[in-house]
């Protein structure tokens, strides 16, 4: 791995502090890859080889009840790890979920023997593992309590905020949202004709434009006052 390519380590706080020969041995022993928006990065039933660590891009998590029904777990983000991956190269189980690359991902692949070796000698990698593992974790439980507590209508206006970031539109299609939120497609139809009805969105095919904020924003706001 060249210098420019062993830099990556200091993106990832944890990883910064390994010492001089931890840190080499974790340069040495893993790569960068780049994997093609679309690709599966994984899949239920196969083996965690690699632990990802995302430098750019996203990859989306997600699970397949028998039914064919999606339900949205989770993004990896660029200067993260999959919780799923490390759950598996600890418990060496396989996978019980896919993860797709959303867009074209630069990642650092760490093979289980720079992993097993590392988690064994440094309290550093430990950490670092186990820390991110917590906050998703934390994530996983919140996804749960809103699935089961919170209403369809207050869960879309956020999501349709934050997949909006700073603009107005966001491009998905009423499967995609259903998939997100864990509900059925019919339900987002439903739900976004009445915001259209109160005037907070537009709809075209396959884009959902933001024309009330501040109604969706009253409206995601309202979940902490349930």
């Amino acid at each position: 791995m060249s210098t420019t390519e062993a830099s990556w380590i200091d993106r990832f706080e944890g990883l910064s502090k390994l010492p001089a020969d931890l840190r080499e041995t974790l340069e040495k022993g893993s790569k960068v890859i780049d994997v093609p928006a679309g690709t599966e990065v994984f899949a239920p039933g196969s083996s965690p080889d690699n632990l990802l660590l995302l430098l750019e891009g996203t990859v989306r998590v997600q699970q397949k009840s028998d039914t064919g029904r999606e339900v949205f777990l989770y993004r990896v983000h660029a200067g993260e790890s999959c919780v799923l991956t490390t759950a598996c190269m600890l418990a060496f189980e396989d996978y019980s979920a896919d993860g797709v690359a959303e867009t074209d991902v630069r990642a650092v692949a760490i093979p289980r023997k720079t992993f097993d070796d590392l988690a064994a000698r440094s309290a550093e990698f430990r950490n670092f593992i186990f820390k991110a593992y917590s906050r998703r974790i934390t994530d996983l439980f919140t996804l749960i309590d809103d699935i089961v507590f919170q209403r369809m209508d207050v869960r879309l206006a956020a999501k349709l905020l934050e997949l909006a970031g700073d603009g107005d539109t966001v491009k998905a299609t009423h499967q995609v949202l259903g998939t997100e939120l864990g509900t059925a497609r019919e339900v987002i139809s439903r739900t976004l004709s009445e915001f259209q009805r109160r005037g907070w969105v537009e709809q075209s095919r396959g884009t959902v434009h933001i024309v009330g904020r501040p109604g969706l924003e009253r409206l995601a706001r309202s979940a902490g006052e349930m």
